[in-house]
């Protein structure tokens, strides 16, 4: 398609309109982290940037951009990992890492209003201050909430809590053409026409720009232990999450580790993790309102890994302990990039009663394709991360051996009844195993939806389902 490439005229409007010159970026005061996000190779810079402040300029942008056949790009902190922030067709990039408000805790219907550049871990302190939780837990943590509405984070509470689309009441969300729509509310039940706020997350800024969230919250849980279980061997380990799964005890977290990873860690970190002499781990978390009631929870769960051939259970019951073990956990994508030149992730899903397969599969393919493959994931959601390693591979080599591995996992995941991505999206980098996974027929109405919202197909083109 042709797009309308920005001159000065174009810069000069958008500098009139936000009336803010340090706030519209261009030419080589664009910062580099502006053309990439945070893992994809992808590489785009934008035309400008805008760092916008309000909706009305969000939609003034748009309205602009509509009329004068300009793409736009959104983005927020540029912490996905499939491109989707990057600025394909360069462009009008929408920064709303400014639009960082909370706009109103609402402790009678338990919701809390907020701008989409406001930082996860920033609604986390917030709510929890005042006795309240904001479930989803995606792994980075200064994501802007906008962000990961976009791509329906998941996190690793998902087992227990559900994803981001569970706690999102109503949005805000100026539409290509600049009009300005909401979708929900505060409302619980909503059986009122078709569910477009439910289709706006995980759109990863395709159909609308989000421009505020109103997000459901609930009662604080008072405690939190966590249990780390070292197995002898990754198949015992992972064998065991099914079993989990089917008792009746519904840990908050299951995720699995390797002690190579947990060792990339360590090296990180700077720091020792509580124990790192198994080759396998899993790590469990329950919350609950007494320490009696999440003792009765986790005592079944523990007999099940005892009865599985775990080494031990190491119960993390003290604040310190809890932080130095999640704060490894939390280190683990970063600790895998540094500890090669570059590499490139997967983040299928399969169903729960497959993640045993899924996980073995990962871990003997290295040596089929004779390349490092480091994983670890929500083994209690199926959501399974892989990440390929470059190391010393010359490009040539790279391109061949990433691609196989990559054709093998996502090839195991469908034969597994499993999906493409299970919190990342698609964006830019995936949109290859996403068509090879769906049905024409999905594809044509998904291209339909983006065809109804965005006629002129301004805003971020090449994402998702389009070429």
């Amino acid at each position: 398609m042709d797009y309308k490439k920005l001159d000065n005229e174009d810069l000069k409007y958008i500098i009139d309109l936000v009336k803010d010159a340090d706030r519209v970026l261009y030419g080589e005061n664009i910062n580099e982290e502006y053309s990439h996000d945070e893992l994809s190779d992808t590489t785009s810079y934008p035309d400008v940037v805008v760092k916008v402040t309000s909706t009305e300029e969000v939609s003034e942008i748009m309205k602009y951009a509509y009329e004068n056949n300009i793409p736009v790009t959104p983005r927020g902190s540029g912490t996905g990992l499939v491109g989707a922030s990057v600025a394909i067709e360069h462009g009008i990039m929408i920064d709303t890492s400014l639009m960082n408000h909370f706009l109103e805790l609402d402790e009678e219907n338990l919701t809390l209003t907020v701008e989409p550049g406001v930082l996860l871990m920033e609604i986390s302190a917030y709510v929890e201050e005042r006795d309240l939780f904001y479930p989803p837990d995606p792994g980075e943590k200064s994501a802007t909430i906008g962000g990961n509405i976009s791509t329906n984070a998941g996190g690793m509470r998902a087992v227990k809590y559900g994803v981001t689309r569970d706690y999102v009441r109503g949005l805000e969300v100026v539409l290509p053409d600049g009009r300005i729509v909401e979708f929900g509310g505060k409302v619980v039940k909503n059986s009122t026409g078709y569910a477009m706020k439910d289709l706006m997350v995980g759109s990863e800024g395709t159909l609308g720009i989000i421009t505020k969230a109103i997000l459901k919250l609930i009662p604080l849980p008072k405690k939190a232990i966590s249990l780390l279980i070292p197995f002898p061997t990754l198949e015992q380990a992972i064998g065991t999450v099914p079993l989990i799964v089917k008792s009746k005890s519904i840990p908050t977290a299951i995720e699995f580790m390797q002690r190579e990873v947990i060792i990339d860690a360590e090296q990180y970190l700077g720091k020792k993790f509580p124990d790192n002499s198994s080759d396998a781990y899993l790590l469990l978390k329950f919350d609950g309102n007494s320490t009696e009631e999440i003792e009765r929870a986790y005592d079944s769960v523990a007999k099940i890994c005892q009865e599985q051939g775990a080494i031990d259970i190491l119960i993390s019951d003290t604040t310190e302990r809890e932080e130095s073990i999640w704060k490894a956990r939390g280190a683990f994508l970063e600790a895998i990039k540094g500890s090669t030149t570059y590499m490139d992730e997967v983040d299928v899903v399969v169903p729960r009663s497959s993640v045993n397969e899924m996980v073995e599969y990962i871990h003997n393919l290295y040596k089929e394709v004779n390349i490092r493959i480091k994983s670890f994931g929500h083994a209690g959601d199926g959501n399974l991360h892989a990440y390929v390693l470059k190391d010393d591979l010359s490009e040539e080599e790279w391109e061949e051996k990433m691609t196989l591995a990559m054709d093998k996992i996502y090839n195991k995941a469908r034969e597994l009844e499993g999906q493409v991505s299970g919190e990342h999206g698609i964006g830019y980098a995936k949109k290859s195993y996403l068509m090879k996974s769906l049905d024409p027929a999905h594809v044509e109405l998904m291209l339909g939806i983006k065809k109804a919202f965005d006629p002129k197909n301004i805003l971020n083109p090449h994402k998702v389902c389009q070429l």
